[in-house]
């Protein structure tokens, strides 16, 4: 079964720059879209990036241009880096995995979701 374990996240000061990780499965990693998404507290969840096998990359939402994903081979992780973070960046970030090689940002697609790291910006 496909895994996903998210992590790097916690107390941020504001304009920080963490870096999260999401560590896939072997298989999955190389061969499907993965998408980095984030819930706010009192909104919905929403698309921040994705990756596909190819390593094409997009971004949206208020965080783009705030953010840059990058992958490791070798650890089979996907990272999220952002920067010049708000407080209204604090919320739950999760990594998903859509067993496709299209990589839209539609929730509905991503079958597979890490429990979430948390951001907190002060």
């Amino acid at each position: 079964d496909v895994q996903l374990v998210e992590s790097g996240g916690g107390s941020v000061q504001v304009g920080g720059s963490p870096r999260l990780s999401c560590q896939v499965s072997e298989d999955a990693f190389r061969r499907y879209c993965i998408g980095w998404f984030r819930q706010r507290p009192g909104l919905r969840r929403e698309g921040v990036g994705s990756m596909d096998p190819d390593g094409n990359i997009s971004y949206e939402g208020p965080v783009k241009g705030r953010a840059t994903i990058s992958k490791d081979n070798a650890k089979n992780t996907l990272s999220l880096q952002m920067n010049s973070l708000k407080p209204e960046d604090t919320g739950m970030y999760y990594c998903a995995l859509r067993y496709s090689g299209a990589c839209s940002l539609e929730q509905r697609f991503f079958g597979y979701w890490g429990q979430g790291t948390q951001v907190t910006v002060s």
